[in-house]
C-alpha cells in the first residue's frame, strides 16, 4: 500500500471529525469494585455518510438497521462507543440531547430550526465486572463526551476504553490514519478509532509482539521480541473469561463514498481486526465497526467498464487502507493502555 501516516496518526486526520471522552475511574478500583467505565463519541459536524458491519456473535447496538444502504437516512451526526453493556446505550440519549441543543440532526420543521432529530448509532463493550457493576455510562456521560469532542484526544485507558480488557491484558482506545500516495485515491485520508476489548489474544505468546505488527513489522512501533522471563510472566496470566468481550470502532475517510461504499469499507476494515486479534469475530464477541465518509476530498476516477462504478479503484484503495488502520489502531490501544483494576498493561509486561 502506497501511503504514509497522517499528521496526527489519528481518526481526526479526516478533517471535520471530532472525538470526545467521558469516564469514571477510581484510582483504587479493583475487579468488581470502584468506578471503571466510560464512553467515547465521534462527532461529525454537519453529518457524514455512514454504514456499519457487525461480525461478532454477541453485539450490543443501537440504530444499526438505519444504516443499511437500502434504507432512507444517509447521514449520521455522531457515533457512540460505550462501556456498560446494554445499559451503556443510555449514553446515546445524552449525545442526542447535546446535538439537539446545537441544532444538529434531521430538520423536521422548516419553520422551526430547533425541531431536529439527531442520528446517533451506538455500540457497546461488556466491561461491567472490571469495576462496580452498578456504575455504567449514563445520558450525562454521553452529553459530556459530546461536549468534549475535539481534534486532539487521549488514547489508552480513557473513555470507552477505561474498562476494556484485551484477552489477558488491559485493552483501551487506539487510533491510526494513513494518507494515500500516488495511484487511485491519491491524497485521500483514511483513519480508524478502535476500542479493543476482545476475548481473543492480542499478542503472540512465542514472541510477546502484538499480532497486529504483522503487516508493518515490529520496528514500525518501536518494538522488539520479549525476553524469556517476560514471556513466562505474560503467558502465566489467567485467560480472560467469557463475559468481558467485544471490539468496536469507527473507520473514516474524506473520500466521497456513497452508503454502499461505506458498507464495503466497514466490511473490509474487519480484516484488520482479524489480523490483530486471535480469535476474532467469535460467538463471545460483538465485534462492530462503523464507517464514515465526509466527502471532502476530490478524487480522480479512471475509465472503467460500464458494469463497474467509476470510483471502484479508489474504493479498493480506501478499503485496503481501512484494514491497515484498524490493525494499527488495535496495536496503539494495547501500547497506550495503562493498568486498571489490577489488569496488567502490555507496557508493564513488555517494557520497550
Amino acid at each position: 500500500m502506497n501511503a504514509q501516516a497522517g499528521p496526527r496518526n489519528s481518526l481526526t486526520d479526516v478533517a471535520g471529525l471530532l472525538v470526545g471522552h467521558q469516564h469514571a475511574l477510581d484510582p483504587s478500583a479493583t475487579l468488581g469494585s470502584g468506578a471503571a467505565t466510560g464512553c467515547t463519541v465521534v462527532h461529525a459536524p454537519g453529518g457524514a455518510i455512514a454504514a456499519v458491519d457487525v461480525r461478532g456473535g454477541g453485539p450490543g447496538t443501537r440504530e444499526t438497521d438505519l444504516l443499511d444502504p437500502g434504507n432512507t437516512v444517509r447521514q449520521v451526526n455522531s457515533i457512540l462507543l460505550t462501556g456498560g453493556s446494554a445499559y451503556g446505550l443510555a449514553a446515546a440519549d445524552g449525545v442526542m440531547r447535546w446535538l439537539e441543543e446545537h441544532r444538529e440532526g434531521i430538520p423536521m420543521d422548516p419553520a422551526d430550526p430547533n425541531r431536529v432529530v439527531p442520528i446517533v448509532p451506538a455500540a457497546v463493550i461488556f466491561d461491567l465486572p472490571v469495576g462496580d457493576w452498578g456504575i455504567r455510562p449514563t445520558a450525562d456521560f454521553g452529553f459530556l463526551a459530546a461536549e468534549a469532542a475535539a481534534v486532539d484526544f487521549e488514547r489508552g485507558s480513557v473513555g470507552a476504553g477505561v474498562g476494556a480488557r484485551a484477552g489477558s491484558i488491559k485493552g483501551g482506545v487506539g487510533t491510526a490514519s494513513v494518507v494515500l500516495g500516488a495511484g487511485p485515491g491519491a491524497g485521500v485520508t483514511v483513519s480508524a478509532l478502535i476500542v479493543a476489548n476482545p476475548v481473543g489474544s492480542v499478542f503472540d505468546p512465542r514472541t510477546g509482539l502484538p499480532w497486529g505488527v504483522g503487516t508493518d513489522g515490529p520496528e514500525h512501533f518501536g518494538l522488539h521480541p520479549a525476553t524469556v522471563d517476560q514471556l513466562a510472566a505474560a503467558n502465566a496470566l489467567p485467560v480472560k473469561g467469557t463475559v468481558l468481550n467485544t471490539t468496536i470502532g469507527v473507520v473514516a475517510t474524506d473520500a466521497p463514498l456513497d452508503p454502499a461504499g461505506c458498507q464495503r469499507m466497514a466490511a473490509t476494515a474487519h480484516d484488520g481486526l482479524a489480523r490483530a486479534i486471535r480469535p476474532a469475530h467469535s460467538p463471545l464477541d460483538g465485534d462492530t465497526l462503523f464507517a464514515l465518509a465526509t466527502g471532502a476530498a476530490e478524487i480522480t476516477t479512471l475509465p472503467m467498464p460500464p458494469a463497474f462504478p467509476a470510483d471502484l479503484l479508489v474504493l479498493d484503495a480506501v478499503c485496503t487502507a481501512a484494514a491497515v488502520c484498524v490493525e494499527r489502531a488495535i496495536v496503539d490501544a494495547i501500547l497506550s493502555a495503562r493498568s486498571v483494576a489490577g489488569i496488567p498493561a502490555y507496557s508493564d509486561l513488555f517494557p520497550r
